[in-house]
C-alpha cells in the first residue's frame, strides 16, 4: 500500500468519526487494522499529518542542478 492510499484512508476514517460514525477503521502501512473511536481522534489527526509529511517528502524536488563551466 501507497503513503497516498493509507492517507486516503485514513482520512475517510477520521472523516467517519466528525460525522458521527462511533468507530472507524482502516488499514496502516504495515497492512494492520486500526480502529479509531471519537474519543482518539486526534491520533488520528496526528497519523494522518505525518503521512503528509512523509508524502510531501517523498515528493520534493530535488535541488536544481548546477553547471560549473569554464
Amino acid at each position: 500500500m501507497t503513503i497516498q492510499e493509507t492517507l486516503d484512508e485514513a482520512k475517510a476514517a477520521y472523516h467517519e468519526l466528525l460525522t458521527g460514525r462511533a468507530v472507524a477503521e482502516f488499514r496502516d502501512q504495515n497492512g494492520e487494522t486500526v480502529r479509531y473511536q471519537a474519543a482518539n481522534a486526534r491520533s488520528l489527526a496526528a497519523y494522518i499529518q505525518d503521512l503528509e509529511n512523509q508524502l510531501s517528502t517523498a515528493c520534493r524536488p530535488s535541488a536544481p542542478m548546477q553547471f560549473w563551466g569554464r
